[in-house]
């Protein structure tokens, strides 16, 4: 039998991304494209430009894939794209106004205002509306754009407009994208005080199915554009942290993924929400009905651009020197939001190291914030940690990877396609070839290193790690001690 092959399309904040993999997870084509932002990109930005982009995107990977493979195997197509930007269309599916971007501050109001509502409605689910989340935006169009609002009739996210142009279907949308605009996810429904306490109306509100759920086929002009298959299933997509959450691999429970970008994320499977006190936490839902709990730091990798010395260099001179028994916490802004709430904390390190050594420091307290994460997790709800799938260009130092086992003892693979785009084609295969995200996960992820914990690093680092968390609490940054 010939194997499929599945496209991904991740829409992002400054370009789209076209990829193509095949029934193993290799990567057949690719492409992207930068889109000509403005000063006011930030706010809002043309969905028309999106398709126009994603357009030629898909163009060049077909372009480059029919002269590999045979594009008629080609089976389905799913779209990726940042969460809390929102579209209001018109009956002709049009937007009426550009898409209202997840970056735009302008609904810090509304945002207090949802927040109110949602604590009334359930203190227990999920209130953390703020001007990042799409029921503020839309709260805060109706009420500057009234003329423009009486000729709504959905609203929905960025990656719905892709899919929407993709398959003609436009009142369908996913778990993942609807948590920032009051869905609860809990119950499966949206809640009566969105269109009863906020000036909204319930037929504006799209239909809300499983990430993976294939609803259409391809537009039939469009498979012919790009010499494709009539038959391709278009299957509703997910927020870009989850899509490349699936594309780290950690989908099963006890799987988790870190991202080391500027900022540490960590997002993971389990079988219960998970609810902390502080409210660091927000759970999306699992395409197979689980939950995927996450965080984003204030801490991450933002400190590596201090160093102007060759980095790979200082890298090799870490790896010497660990563990170094020094204490750093290399916070580059003041105030922290997870896995802590202190808006007074600031970093700290020893006096008088040398670089090499406060490189290591520096590592070695990222990954002491990262094992205190994990910490609270499993005692929030009582899961184990069975493995950390890494990516972002903190994952591109060995010794980093090195220290981040042996803190959090367990084992930490590094993943080969790390896009929102290869999460996306994933998402596409998950259930019109494999049956599930897992399965697909399974087959369609590739492993390019794999870390496991060495018994006296792990010792050591146990000692150093206690004695860290000791002195944030001196600080005063933490006021307990989360130890698995």
């Amino acid at each position: 039998m010939t194997s499929p092959y599945f496209l991904g399309i991740d829409i992002g904040t400054q370009g789209a991304r076209v990829v193509l993999i095949d029934a193993k997870g290799n990567l057949v084509a690719s492409a992207e494209e930068e889109f000509r932002l403005s000063s006011e990109s930030r706010e809002e930005q043309s969905p028309a430009q999106w398709w126009e982009a994603c357009v030629r995107s898909l163009q060049k990977v077909t372009d480059q894939a029919k002269v590999l493979v045979d594009i008629q195997l080609i089976r389905a197509v799913s779209v990726t794209s940042t969460s809390g930007t929102v579209i209001p269309l018109d009956k002709a599916n049009n937007p009426l106004h550009n898409a209202i971007m997840y970056s735009d501050k302008r609904s810090a109001e509304e945002g207090k205002l949802c927040r109110q509502e949602a604590v009334k409605y359930n203190k227990e689910g999920y209130t953390g509306f703020n001007s990042s989340s799409g029921l503020s935006k839309m709260v805060w169009f109706v009420n500057n754009f009234p003329a423009k609002a009486a000729r709504i009739n959905k609203w929905i996210h960025a990656a719905d407009f892709i899919i929407g142009k993709l398959s003609g279907q436009w009142a369908i949308t996913d778990y993942t994208n609807v948590l920032k605009s009051g869905y609860d996810l809990e119950k499966n429904q949206w809640p009566e005080y969105l269109y009863k306490n906020l000036p909204l109306k319930s037929e504006w509100l799209p239909e809300v199915v499983a990430s993976g759920t294939p609803i259409g086929t391809m537009e039939a002009s469009l498979a012919n554009q790009f010499g494709l298959n009539g038959n391709i299933q278009v299957v509703v997509g997910i927020t870009d942290g989850c899509a490349s959450q699936i594309a780290s691999g950690a989908v099963n429970l006890g799987e988790w993924n870190t991202t080391i970008g500027t900022t540490l994320v960590i997002k993971g499977v389990t079988k219960h929400i998970i609810k902390d006190a502080e409210e660091t936490l927000y759970n999306h839902r699992h395409p197979e009905g689980y939950w995927m709990p996450g965080g984003a730091s204030n801490i991450g990798a933002d400190w590596v651009k201090e160093f102007k010395e060759d980095i790979d260099f200082l890298n090799k001179e870490a790896g010497r020197l660990i563990p170094t028994n020094k204490l750093a916490y290399p916070l580059s802004q003041q105030g922290e939001r997870f896995p802590f709430v202190a808006p007074q904390a600031k970093g700290f390190k020893p006096d008088n190291l040398h670089t090499a050594e406060l490189f290591a420091a520096n590592m070695e307290g990222v990954a002491y914030i990262e094992r205190y994460a994990y910490d609270m997790i499993k005692k929030l709800s009582g899961e184990e940690l069975k493995a950390v799938y890494t990516a972002g260009g903190g994952s591109n130092s060995d010794t980093w990877l090195k220290i981040r086992s042996n803190v959090l003892n367990v084992p930490v693979y590094k993943m080969k396609h790390v896009t929102g785009a290869v999460g996306a084609a994933i998402l596409a295969a998950s259930k019109t070839y494999f049956s599930s995200v897992i399965e697909a996960a399974q087959a369609l992820t590739q492993i390019e290193k794999e870390i496991r914990p060495e018994a006296s690093l792990v010792i050591q680092y146990e000692k150093n790690y206690r004695a860290f968390i000791q002195l944030l609490q001196e600080k005063g940054y933490i006021k307990n001690e989360v130890y698995a």
